[in-house]
């Protein structure tokens, strides 16, 4: 009995740093974790296929009221600036069997949804709180950990947190993520 409590104290301990340390893993300036879910139209969305795109990644729930009153200045953000490489996906953490209130809640809306059940997320960290928002950049690199974000998106916030991640076009990352050729170094004077 004393090895079989010191077998699970243990797993539990290993445990616990592990999801500690994929929490702490999570840091803006660095890649964020890769995520992928099946819409509510049963479409595929994947981070990794979407490089080259600024994504807006919303952890939200139709009994959450701060969730829903900032759900249409996202869909009015998106709607504005989705032709520039805006994609905005919202994930519910509503039980699965209220699929039907999910439907009704974002019937409006533009932007892709589904459910966080059966949703590859690990690395996002434990949600304690929503609404929760995450932004990615062009490059896959987090640049809003909803985690320390604690207000609530309008459009004030959206221009100012992600328009600027907007208006780097897919060449510039090209460009500003290559090595410097010798020539250019010179030119700069480094």
């Amino acid at each position: 009995m004393y090895c079989q409590l010191r077998l699970l104290v243990l797993l539990s301990c290993l445990l616990a740093g592990h999801f500690h340390t994929a929490a702490a893993e999570l840091k803006e300036g660095l890649p964020a974790p890769a995520f992928r879910a099946e819409l509510l139209d049963g479409a595929k969305f994947d981070s990794a296929s979407l490089l080259g795109k600024v994504i807006v990644l919303n952890f939200w729930a139709t009994w959450c009221t701060p969730c829903r009153e900032e759900m249409p200045a996202i869909d009015a953000f998106y709607r504005a600036h989705r032709g520039e490489g805006l994609e905005v996906i919202a994930l519910s953490i509503d039980d699965p069997r209220d699929i039907a209130k999910v439907r009704r809640v974002v019937k409006d809306f533009s932007f892709a949804v589904a459910m966080t059940p059966g949703t590859q997320i690990a690395g996002y960290g434990r949600l304690s709180r929503v609404p929760v928002t995450f932004v990615i950049d062009r490059q896959g690199v987090l640049r809003l950990d909803g985690l320390k974000f604690a207000k609530l998106l309008n459009q004030t916030n959206l221009e100012s947190l992600v328009a600027p991640l907007l208006r780097h076009s897919t060449q510039d990352i090209a460009i500003s993520t290559r090595p410097l050729e010798k020539r250019e170094l010179l030119a700069t004077g480094k």
